[in-house]
């Protein structure tokens, strides 16, 4: 089976579907949900280091995260609920890329990851974020990588939010159906799934469809973004292979 993409201004209502509860209102109003949490600076660097050293083949046996900041974002993480959830979020980060490196990681093995978020009214929105990654490399050697970064909080988050609304906006006017090897198309165009998972490369929560992968290697979300929007102008996903450029 293969498919098609289209651009158009049609609307129609999506097939109920076996559903969980967060997704039923997106669903009945044929609207978008894409997630939790703008991923800005601390965990975009994360999401791309994390993916590239255990791609790499260097095992990552901890990551220790501090941050303090001064900001409403801050004065609301003083709460213990809403500290939590952003906790979960930042740490969620990193499982799938772990989960998928069987031959460094074990079933149910992964890094220790602690994440300390602190308000300190004093410093405003210039937030202060300090990792640490330890890791196991080559006959039994250590590693250490440190980072600090200061930035703007809110000039971070505010381009993700126009990103996040120009794309969900412009899904609102792709639609798809699917074609048989013989050329015979499947009856009628179809929007895609209330859970906009292209959102993905904006958020450290992303939401899935039921019974689909989390993907949060911030590659991997780039390329998904990209491969959809050549598709609706016609062209092939982009590859890394160049093959045209290795057999001579």
């Amino acid at each position: 089976m293969g498919s098609t993409l289209k651009l158009g201004t049609d609307t129609k209502t999506q097939q109920d579907v076996n559903i969980p509860f967060h997704d039923v209102l997106p669903m009945k109003h044929n609207a978008f949900i894409g997630g939790d949490d703008f991923k800005s600076g601390q965990t975009k660097m994360k999401s791309a280091l994390v993916d590239f050293m255990i791609s790499a083949g260097i095992k990552l046996t901890s990551i220790a995260s501090y941050n303090h900041l001064g900001n409403n974002d801050g004065m609301n993480l003083s709460s213990h609920k809403q500290f939590r959830s952003k906790e979960i979020s930042k740490s969620n980060v990193v499982d799938d890329m772990v989960a998928a490196n069987t031959v460094l990681y074990g079933k149910d093995e992964h890094p220790d990851h602690v994440v300390v978020i602190k308000y300190i009214p004093a410093v405003g929105d210039s937030k202060r974020a300090m990792d640490e990654y330890s890791a196991e490399i080559f006959l039994g050697g250590h590693q250490t990588i440190s980072m600090s970064n200061v930035c703007e909080d809110s000039l971070l988050a505010s381009p993700l939010i126009i990103d996040l609304v120009v794309i969900a906006e412009l899904m609102t006017r792709i639609q798809w159906k699917l074609h048989s090897a013989e050329g015979e198309d499947a009856k009628g165009y179809k929007n895609f799934h209330s859970v906009l998972s292209v959102l993905s490369y904006m958020l450290k929560a992303p939401l899935t469809p039921p019974g689909t992968p989390v993907v949060n290697a911030l590659a991997k979300q780039r390329a998904a973004l990209a491969n959809i929007f050549r598709a609706c102008v016609g062209l092939e996903p982009e590859s890394d292979m160049t093959l045209e450029h290795k057999l001579f």
